[in-house]
């Protein structure tokens, strides 16, 4: 197994950019880690890696190894579960990548529930509204919202999240309520830079598409600063449901144009194109899609 523990190095040093993150996340010593990634270089006799004081590089050797060699070690890690995983369960680590808010409100209880199902995994979370690389940061599965141009992963989608437009009772005394979408764009609105077109906000009215361009002193890339922004009187918010869904329930926001629907943002679960799917993942993503329903049923 030598050479599968040099592979593993290797791939979590490419992925990480240092021996001591790579050895953090393999769970071993900085020192074996080195040894490992030296081994497969004398025995391959190409130098994998350009070492500095703060950061390793990868080589075009490396760089034609890291292509091929994930791949490998996914299809090997799925051979090897299937066979095991049928009487002892799931095992292992599962990264995660999602949106913040979005990963606060529903993919970290969802987690919860999909833990207790299978105590042997463990899970490495990261909460993010950059863009993450699947590949360069070693993510397993992501949680997006909206759609994705991306041709190198592909995606299954969870169901849609309604969004509202609302505003606190407090703005709404001092500024006056907008009756219809076309009086948006006299009022101080809060742009949503996460969105992908964030001043074109987008209605659907009967069978009629309604968009109108909006403006206002605040463009945050935060759903929940966005909230926060909305409950401080500082203008209307066009948001996700579940941002701002407790403080509708609490009514310290107001729902607004409730003759319109607003634009629904799909969800999707998301893992990189051309590599074998372990069983671990495809457990997760079908228990998502399903719990996803049952939440939105709850909520609904």
């Amino acid at each position: 197994m030598d050479l599968l523990d040099q592979l593993r190095a290797f791939v979590a040093t490419a992925q990480t950019g240092s021996f001591t993150a790579a050895a953090e996340q393999l769970g071993v010593s900085n020192r074996l880690t080195s040894k490992y990634v030296a081994e497969l270089e004398s025995e391959l006799g190409v130098r994998l890696f350009q070492r500095t004081t703060r950061r390793v590089g990868m080589t075009p050797a490396g760089e034609e190894l890291l292509t091929r060699a994930p791949a490998l070690l996914d299809d090997l890690d799925a051979l090897l579960g299937d066979v095991s995983e049928g009487s002892r369960g799931f095992s292992g680590v599962v990264r995660i990548s999602a949106p913040v808010t979005f990963g606060e409100s529903y993919i970290t209880p969802m987690l919860g529930r999909f833990a207790q199902l299978h105590p042997h995994l463990t899970f490495d979370m990261r909460l993010t509204d950059d863009y993450v690389d699947l590949a360069s940061d070693g993510i397993d599965i992501a949680f997006r919202l909206g759609s994705s141009d991306m041709q190198s992963i592909k995606a299954r989608k969870l169901g849609v999240v309604q969004s509202v437009v609302a505003a606190s009772p407090a703005y709404l005394a001092k500024h006056g309520t907008p009756k219809s979408v076309d009086q948006l764009a006299d009022h101080a609105c809060i742009i949503d830079s996460n969105r992908r077109a964030p001043k074109r906000w987008v209605f659907t009215q009967g069978s009629r598409e309604r968009v109108v361009m909006v403006n206002g002193r605040f463009q945050v890339n935060s759903a929940r600063a966005a909230c926060d922004l909305a409950l401080a009187g500082q203008g209307i918010v066009y948001s996700p449901f579940f941002a701002i869904a407790a403080a509708m329930q609490e009514d310290a926001l107001v729902p607004l144009i409730t003759d319109a629907r607003c634009e629904d943002i799909p969800i999707s679960a998301v893992y990189l194109e051309g590599r074998a799917l372990p069983r671990k993942i495809r457990a997760l993503i079908d228990f998502a899609v399903e719990d996803f329903k049952a939440h939105q049923k709850t909520a609904s």
